[in-house]
């Protein structure tokens, strides 16, 4: 249980990162097309551009690069139960950016979608070691 709650945070903060990443180019350069846009309906552009790509002023993906190293450092430290308990809001979270993706923007996100199963995953797993 371990080392698959490591390697989900790991592929977690590896999506943050490349999200993050993503983020400051579409910035910088409105012809940059990231990988994970495939056409109108699948592309991650989409979200990074939308109104809900951040909180407070702060980029959802960098929130998520933190989570995803919090929950790294408290996998090594044997901390189930606070992985859990943190996995819980981040979970609420991510239904609220599911139904943004899905429902308003009518739009479905690669890099998003991935980072909601590793929620998912990690909150189950968290669980079921506690």
């Amino acid at each position: 249980m371990l080392i698959l709650l490591f390697i989900l945070s790991l592929i977690g903060l590896l999506i943050s990162v490349y999200t993050f990443a993503s983020e400051r180019k579409l910035a910088k350069n409105k012809y940059y097309k990231p990988l994970c846009d495939i056409n109108d309906k699948i592309s991650c552009t989409k979200n990074f551009k939308s109104s809900d790509a951040k909180i407070f002023f702060i980029s959802n993906s960098l929130l998520g690069i933190f989570f995803f190293i919090i929950i790294t450092i408290l996998v090594f430290l044997n901390y189930y139960n606070y992985i859990f308990y943190l996995s819980i809001p981040a979970f609420l979270f991510n239904i609220y950016l599911a139904y943004a993706s899905y429902i308003k923007l009518k739009n479905f996100c690669l890099v998003c979608t991935s980072t909601y199963l590793i929620v998912i995953l990690i909150l189950i797993f968290s669980y079921l070691k506690i």
